[in-house]
């Protein structure tokens, strides 16, 4: 049995809650963990918004299980979710599982470049907003006999796939943002705390929506069929 020790309480309510969100909207989720070190990261993709997102927690002791000095495998979210012992701060990392394709399709691990350009966490979660209204308003306006599958998805995409500011960056990854609790505001009122404020970064084909309590990345050729998941 591998348990990490999650560095206190709050990292493991922290990494409890994103694998909560995951589920909501997919109870057969995966998720590939990655530790090193005293560093933790939990890859997921949450269905139909086409981008991975990324949770980090901090490890209260350098990973170790017997000679092996790192950790990557993939596993049940709802597994792992059910492992989590937040008064202890552990997790046991459950049996490998076969993970669908996106799982490995990560992004690159350095080489990342500010870009310009992106809204403030204000504006974004604005553009969220308005973009979902637009959504509903303009899919209860079609006739019964029009509102199809094909037309939603339609206009989904049309939505979706516009850029955030002078941002090659889609809407889509700021709507994952925002429902996987990336984009909220900071305790306090403040927009977003100083050790990690939001930023977007590009490196080769992918670009990362970076904010304090997690990161999306989009791949701009897309991630392909990546509706797999593990049952």
């Amino acid at each position: 049995m591998t348990v990490l020790y999650l560095a206190d309480e709050g990292e493991a309510a922290d990494l409890a809650a994103f694998l909560a969100r995951l589920i909501h909207y997919d109870r057969g989720a995966a998720v590939r963990l990655q530790a090193s070190g005293t560093a933790l990261a939990v890859f997921g993709r949450p269905p139909s918004f086409d981008v991975l997102a990324i949770r980090t927690a901090r490890l209260g002791k350098p990973y170790e299980d017997g000679l092996d000095v790192s950790l990557d495998v993939t596993v049940s979210a709802g597994e792992l979710l059910e492992s989590i012992d937040e008064s202890a701060a552990t997790a046991v990392v459950p049996a490998a599982v076969t993970g669908p394709p996106w799982a490995g399709l990560l992004p690159p691990r350095g080489g990342w470049q500010p870009e310009p350009g992106l809204p403030a966490p204000d504006a974004l979660r604005a553009t969220v907003a308005a973009a979902v209204s637009e959504f509903r308003s303009r899919t209860q306006q079609l006739p019964p006999e029009g509102r199809t599958r094909a037309e939603l998805d339609r206009i989904g995409r049309e939505i979706w796939s516009r850029t955030l500011g002078d941002t090659r960056l889609p809407v889509r990854a700021a709507h994952a943002a925002q429902s996987l609790g990336f984009l909220r505001p900071a305790p306090g009122g403040t927009s977003t705390p100083d050790e990690a404020p939001l930023g977007l970064f590009s490196s080769g084909a992918w670009l990362r929506l970076r904010t304090p309590y997690g990161s999306i990345a989009v791949r701009r050729a897309g991630l392909g069929a990546l509706d797999v998941s593990v049952r």
